[in-house]
């Protein structure tokens, strides 16, 4: 087993361990450790809530959830002899959730988690349709998860983590916040709003002490958004056998990871919408010199992903296209038509016995496929959303023999109103 150079004990809170992490992007957030190139090591990680959702069958903990506290990272990494140019080469050897497979404080010991939240509280991606905060608990048994609030399906995981970047520099920095700045000043009053600015409350930023961490509290950049340096993509075909290549902006790269998932669907619609877990990863280190000129990469990660992925070979798909729900047409807007797609892949499912937010779920978790399939064909971009139909303990596809299978329920997903 590789040398665990970023441990975390699971009795004590982020903030308590031995070796602290950070949850901003900036610059001057001092390396946490220092490895070299060809260096292989473990890291844990903690879930990005660190604990404040539980295993239980309230959602009150989602409806509340402390969104400034958000993410908690492992790191960083400095890699030495990384300067800005490089590329810094990452391999994910391995990826699980915590050794203790029980029912331990935290998500990865055994369960996860998925949320949907209020729309006061960050909202989702089919917010107009589920503004309320719900939450579902899933059990692991090896790499299958279950859960006791959705009937008949299970996954075989697809583990990766939802976030990983390399430190920006100031120059970086600043333009993130300008534009992000800007883009809020359009509709500074909008829920959820347009973006996450600069915010010292909460701010976890490693060894800094003093006015050092104030200053940076102040300037510091949210870890939401995906970005250049990588950040929370969110894509779930990062599993282990992927390799990485980050663009380095500041000398030693400053790796960061952690918001590790079970499992996840294309897009994690429901915003907390993989079933979130701690963990670990085992990870591979290099460097090329000069390796963004080199290969052209201004910004932005080139990847190939790994063949660690459930291997599901029969869907049922769904469409939609860049028609809103009052008729309006839209040009070509696939963000539009993958909503649309989402929206009636729910409504197929409802004729099976699930409800709205237990169908939901389902797309937010299992290994669905979305996919951009038409986006030059005026007005109407055509966007899709592929379903493994291996997840049902029933076969889901329409029929003409008798009225659709119909799920028994049991306990319903947990949900939290304002």
């Amino acid at each position: 087993m590789p040398k665990n150079l970023f441990p975390l004990d699971n009795t004590k809170k982020f903030t308590d361990q031995k070796l602290v992490g950070h949850n901003r992007w900036h610059p001057d957030i001092p390396a946490a450790v220092r490895i070299k190139p060809g260096d292989v090591f473990r890291a844990d990680c903690r879930e990005w809530f660190d604990g404040a959702i539980k295993n239980d069958d309230s959602a009150h903990d989602i409806r509340h959830a402390p969104l400034p506290g958000v993410h908690v990272l492992s790191g960083p990494f400095h890699v030495e002899g990384a300067e800005p140019g490089d590329l810094l080469v990452v391999d994910i050897l391995e990826i699980d959730s915590c050794d203790q497979e029980d029912s331990g404080p935290f998500s990865g010991q055994g369960w996860g988690y998925t949320g949907v939240f209020a729309r006061s509280n960050g909202g989702g991606f089919l917010t107009e349709r589920f503004p309320d905060a719900y939450k579902v608990i899933w059990d692991f048994r090896g790499d299958v998860a279950t859960s006791r609030h959705i009937p008949e399906v299970s996954y075989t995981g697809i583990h990766h983590p939802g976030l990983m970047g390399t430190a920006p520099s100031a120059e970086l920095l600043k333009r993130w916040t300008a534009r992000e700045t800007a883009l809020i000043a359009t509709d500074p009053m909008r829920v959820p709003p347009l973006a996450l600015p600069p915010l010292p409350d909460s701010a976890i930023l490693g060894s800094l002490k003093g006015a050092d961490f104030e200053r940076v509290a102040r300037e510091a950049a949210r870890t939401a958004p995906p970005r250049e340096n990588g950040g929370n993509q969110d894509i779930k075909n990062l599993t282990a056998g992927s390799r990485v290549f980050y663009p380095v902006f500041v000398p030693g790269a400053n790796l960061s990871f952690g918001d590790l998932h079970f499992s996840q669907g294309d897009g994690e619609i429901t915003f907390c919408g993989a079933i979130e877990m701690g963990g670990f990863m085992d990870l591979h280190v290099d460097i090329i010199k000069g390796g963004m000129e080199k290969y052209g990469v201004k910004e932005n990660a080139v990847f190939m992903p790994g063949n660690r992925d459930p291997q599901y070979s029969e869907w049922i798909a769904f469409s939609g296209v860049s028609v809103d729900s009052k008729g309006k047409q839209h040009y070509l807007d696939s963000w539009l038509a993958y909503q649309n797609a989402c929206n009636h892949a729910i409504d197929y499912m409802m004729k099976f016995g699930y409800t709205d937010i237990q169908a939901y779920m389902i797309l937010g978790t299992a290994p669905v496929e979305g996919r951009l399939s038409g986006v030059v064909d005026i007005p109407n971009a055509c966007s899709t959303i592929y379903i493994p139909r291996a997840i049902f303990d029933f076969d889901i596809r329409p029929s003409a023999k008798g009225a659709p299978h119909q799920v028994k329920q049991g306990l319903q997903v947990p949900r939290s109103s304002n």
